[in-house]
């Protein structure tokens, strides 16, 4: 088969995709905004980048940064449209299906061409704040409820988008729940796995902004001050936001705390092998794949729960704790201070985990359920 991917330039893209090598499938990606970058990690994949410009033109990247109005105007002369972009390459590779990741930026900008095309099959990946989030926004949802009645199959990282999709549309064929960049190898992360009665560190991801709310973290970690002493409080992917709240609060003076911005994998698998207690807490979002990580990794979790999609996994007070109002710092360091002072169910909740949860999402075995997906849209052709 072949299948036309429509994504930006994502590590999740590339993790899912490097699923499908050596599968028979003929696999290509149009980079719909154009990093102009060729992927190693999916070298297998004809990669259609380079087509967004014209005229790369020497000082274009000076120029983008320090006078985006002069840059607008030389781009209504020198930007190619993606929507003849996508047909020009529909026309060229002529392929079985065409598979959209995020709907607001894969989905809908490629409807006006998919129409064109009505005997290919669309498939659509739901990630993250995609349906959750957009639905709210009315510039966003008259788009998708354009789309989603176009769309053949859907994937998503939870089972709440695509209770979402139907509402607003959706009438195919619902392939499942997957991880958004598809399994985990163990062989690569289990080496970094401490026992838990060796663990000491208080992992906090460091997300602030429209969604992440780390912030309040932060200020629950104020409230818990006096009991997290003996702890090594780790705030890792911080935003400038967070690193200035720091910068000016009491936190500052913490000598447990530290706070880092964008790490490599590896290094965020040891502290994740090391880490007692993971947090993550946003106000949008799909089924967090660095909550999976904490999981893999014998963390004990307390994430939020915006719609419910974490609630998929986690079952309050069981297997860990789940954040309701996101910025309720009170409604946090309560929850932190009690998984603190109760180490036989941070025990339990790690073993469930590890037993239940862990085996259904190692690399293999999400890989043989998405090559199960995409051939049953083979046999639908």
């Amino acid at each position: 088969m072949k299948i036309l991917m429509l994504s930006i330039f994502a590590p999740h893209f590339f993790n899912w995709t490097k699923q499908l090598e050596d599968s028979g499938h003929e696999v290509y990606w149009l980079d719909v905004f154009d990093s102009n970058t060729k992927v190693r990690q999916i070298d297998f994949v004809e990669q259609i980048t380079g087509w967004r410009y014209k005229w790369d033109f020497p000082g274009r990247y000076f120029l983008k940064s320090n006078a985006p109005g002069i840059t607008r105007f030389i781009n209504i002369f020198n930007e190619r449209n993606f929507e003849k972009q996508l047909q020009k390459e529909i026309r060229r590779i002529r392929p079985d299906m065409v598979h959209s990741f995020v709907m607001y930026l894969t989905g809908v900008p490629a409807l006006p061409v998919m129409q064109e095309f009505p005997r290919i099959k669309w498939a659509y990946t739901a990630w993250g704040s995609d349906m959750y989030y957009y639905r709210n926004q009315p510039k966003h949802l008259a788009g998708i409820k354009k789309t989603l009645p176009k769309i053949d199959y859907m994937f998503a990282d939870c089972n709440r988008d695509y209770s979402i999709a139907k509402e607003l549309g959706f009438k195919g064929k619902f392939l499942g729940v997957f991880p958004g960049g598809g399994g985990f190898d163990f062989s690569k992360m289990d080496t970094f796995i401490r026992e838990t009665d060796k663990r000491n560190i208080i992992l906090i991801k460091g997300y602030q902004g429209l969604h992440g709310k780390c912030i309040e973290v932060l200020k629950a970690i104020q409230i818990a001050e006096k009991h997290l002493k003996d702890y090594r409080l780790v705030v890792f992917g911080a935003a400038p936001e967070v690193f200035d709240f720091v910068k000016n609060s009491f936190l500052k003076e913490f000598g447990n705390l530290e706070i880092y911005g964008k790490l490599n994998h590896q290094d965020l698998m040891k502290l994740m092998g090391q880490a007692l207690i993971y947090i993550g807490n946003s106000s949008s979002d799909g089924m967090p794949n660095t909550l999976l990580e904490a999981i893999v990794m014998g963390a004990f979790p307390i994430q939020s729960n915006p719609g419910g999609a974490t609630a998929e996994i986690l079952e309050h007070g069981k297997n860990g704790f789940l954040i309701e109002e996101p910025e309720d710092t009170k409604e946090i360091s309560s929850l932190l201070l009690e998984s603190l002072n109760n180490s036989e169910l941070i025990e339990k909740a790690v073993c469930w985990n590890s037993l239940n949860i862990k085996p259904e999402l190692e690399r293999e075995r999400v890989k043989e359920r998405v090559l199960q997906a995409y051939k049953s849209i083979e046999k639908d052709l």
